[in-house]
């Protein structure tokens, strides 16, 4: 199972929408969902796939040096693709992680679909909570 938070989900189903005709493929980062300010029904150890990377992020070096910086090291175990042609599911094209979630139009939620790395279906869990706020500033 994949969860993923209702904010995360619309935005990017959002992104997508709006980088059509285009393919698009950003990284995702989770949160455990013991860090949630409230409890939102799953093991505290359980990620909750909250934010994203931008997908410009480091594009640079990576066409250069085929590096990807625009990631943080052990971050983005998950990954946001989507098809405006189809398919509902993985392809060769895909850059791939542990998670791969995939939609398609109409940019709903019944058309996005949750996949581990060799294509098998995970069912995707919508959680319908904020994640933490996040600071820059150190403590």
């Amino acid at each position: 199972m994949v969860h993923i938070t209702r904010g995360l989900l619309d935005v990017l189903l959002d992104m997508a929408e709006e980088s059509e005709p285009e393919r698009m493929s950003v990284v995702l980062t989770a949160t455990p969902a013991g860090d949630f300010e409230r409890d939102v029904g799953l093991d505290p150890e359980t990620p909750v796939l909250t934010t994203f990377y931008l997908p410009d992020a480091g594009s640079s070096v990576n066409a250069v040096f085929g590096l990807d910086l625009g990631t943080p090291a052990g971050r983005g175990r998950a990954r946001f693709v989507s098809h405006p042609q189809g398919p509902p599911r993985p392809t060769r094209e895909d850059d791939f992680a542990a998670a791969v979630i995939v939609a398609v139009p109409p940019w709903e939620d019944e058309s996005v679909k949750a996949f581990d790395r060799s294509g098998r279906g995970f069912g995707l869990d919508v959680v319908d909570a904020h994640p933490p706020n996040e600071s820059l500033a150190s403590e």
